[in-house]
């Protein structure tokens, strides 16, 4: 059985300050578009309406970020074990890390280090190399309902360098070694629009597909024991120090 270790101390923080912001910014944006309808003469008003306008779009946006990663339910999180909740026998040595390491999501399987970016973003997308299209999205939704698609290659690229660097800090026994270090990139949205992803320079995947993903690579190459069992101690004792829980608690949430 897959192990699956949660930061639920990050998650509920977070949760709060979306929700908290996402407010905060509903009411600078109304508060704003009333002054403007107020006094139109009046110069301080109107000052205070272009400061509020775009003010409360930018905390707008900072209140969607953080309520797409830890209000909207399901998380990208939970849809990630989802994707790998019928892996059985064939996912008995995988660690799943959600909110604990540098990169939000990262997978450490006998075959390597695997960092997953998680899209939740809907739409049609289709994956040419390293560059990305969408389309399929109303106006109201891009700019409102969720973020662009940006370069998830790019993002695949930054989180294994991330990785390297992190694991050089906290095994430094292993900074000399070359590891197995990789990305892949998962499409969390259930439904929608039609992925296209076959052409994507990482792996590329409806979460839907990660049990048929990851059952086709028990045939990799593995590292070597002492590796692997240094990578986890490592990585398991970066979760306790954030979670302040011990270990076997961490496991069991």
């Amino acid at each position: 059985m897959t192990t699956i270790l949660r930061n639920d101390k990050l998650i509920n923080t977070r949760r709060r300050l979306g929700v908290t912001i996402s407010f905060v910014g509903m009411g600078v944006l109304i508060g704003g578009f009333v002054l403007t309808l107020v006094n139109q003469e009046d110069t301080t008003f109107t000052t205070i309406a272009f400061i509020s306008l775009p003010l409360g779009w930018l905390l707008s946006q900072v209140g969607l970020y953080l309520a797409n990663r830890y209000v909207r339910a399901p998380r990208p999180d939970q849809r990630i074990d989802e994707g790998m909740n019928k892996l059985g026998k064939a996912g008995r040595n995988l660690r799943v890390y959600h909110y604990f390491l540098p990169v939000p999501h990262v997978i450490l399987s006998p075959s390597g280090v695997i960092a997953v970016i998680a899209k939740y973003q809907g739409g049609d997308i289709v994956a040419d190399g390293a560059k990305w299209k969408q389309t399929g999205v109303g106006f109201f939704r891009r700019f409102f309902g969720q973020e662009s698609l940006g370069n998830p290659t790019l993002e695949a690229e930054n989180a294994i360098k991330q990785l390297a660097g992190f694991i050089g800090r906290v095994a430094p026994d292993l900074a000399e070694q070359e590891l197995p270090l990789g990305a892949m990139i998962v499409f969390t949205a259930k439904g929608g629009g039609h992925l296209d992803l076959n052409k994507s320079i990482f792996p590329a995947l409806h979460f839907t597909k990660l049990t048929g993903f990851w059952k086709q690579r028990q045939q990799d190459p593995v590292m070597d024991d002492d590796t692997f069992q240094k990578l986890q101690v490592a990585f398991d004792q970066v979760a306790v120090e954030k979670s302040g829980f011990d270990l076997e608690d961490l496991e069991e949430s």
